[in-house]
């Protein structure tokens, strides 16, 4: 799962990297999956959705852009500047999932919507050190809600989506909802592999789903932050599976112990 989550990392950074003012999410879309080919990987979200009765899902790769919440299938559109973009982008390599997405400002950002793209990566974050065996993802959930608390009162969760399992399969069991109770939920077990990602809208969290059954925008307009990571909860700590770094310099600010696997394979 490591390899996958590498891919999908150093894709997901090349095509922030590769995001300009006239740029097309079509054009990042098409750099990501000759990528994919690159690496040997296949896409987790190309054809997805035919067991969902969904029509299959076009792209590599949702790209949503300021009040578009998930799911944003790539257009023509050329990216403008102050444009708050997530991408959310999924690699399977050798039978094994990477999941992960980032929120990132087109050139010069707008501060509102930086703001909120940082209040969510840090929730994220702060999710994520949450988790350790023996823990509830109540605890998880818990963490996830209260840093956005604090960030901002006028951010939103978006409760209709939530992290999840992750595997030989994309989505697995178990849910892991962006909010919770400390010590309720299910217990969290060594060896637990797991996609953390709130997602957090500026004002109302109502939203409204365009016709090709895929995209989801807010209702009101506002826009929304989607941050992700893929993880591996274990005795010997955590392993960020699909940060480059492994998760070493976010999780070592919070005092939190990085897999020592982690540290030998890297």
């Amino acid at each position: 799962m490591r390899k996958a989550g590498l891919v999908t990392g150093q894709i997901l950074a090349a095509l922030r990297d590769y995001a300009e003012p006239g740029r097309t999410p079509k054009e990042l879309d098409a750099l990501a999956a000759r990528m994919l080919a690159e690496a040997g990987a296949v896409s987790s979200f190309k054809g997805y959705g035919s067991t969902l009765n969904l029509p299959p899902y076009p792209a590599v790769t949702c790209i949503s852009v300021n009040d578009v919440v998930v799911h944003g299938i790539p257009h023509s559109k050329p990216l403008e500047e102050g444009d708050l973009v997530s991408i959310d982008f999924g690699a399977v390599l050798d039978g094994w999932n990477g999941d992960s997405a980032i929120t990132f400002s087109v050139g010069n950002p707008e501060p509102e919507r930086e703001a909120l793209s940082q209040a969510t990566e840090k929730a994220m974050w702060d999710g994520i050190a949450a988790a350790a065996v023996g823990k509830r993802l109540g605890d998880v959930g818990h963490a996830i809600q209260s840093s956005i608390k604090r960030s901002d009162r006028r951010y939103s969760i978006v409760r209709d989506f939530t992290g999840h399992g992750i595997g030989h399969e994309m989505h697995e069991d178990p849910d892991v909802p962006n909010y919770g109770r400390p010590g309720k939920g299910i217990r969290i077990v060594d060896g637990l592999t797991i996609a953390i990602e709130p997602i957090i809208t500026l004002g109302s969290s109502w939203l409204i789903e365009d016709p090709d059954e895929w995209t989801m925008r807010t209702k009101r307009g506002g826009p929304a932050a989607h941050w992700e990571h893929t993880i591996a909860i274990t005795k010997q700590g955590l392993w960020v599976l699909t940060a480059l770094d492994g998760g070493k310099e976010e999780l070592g600010k919070r005092g939190i112990l990085v897999n020592d696997l982690a540290e030998r394979l890297e």
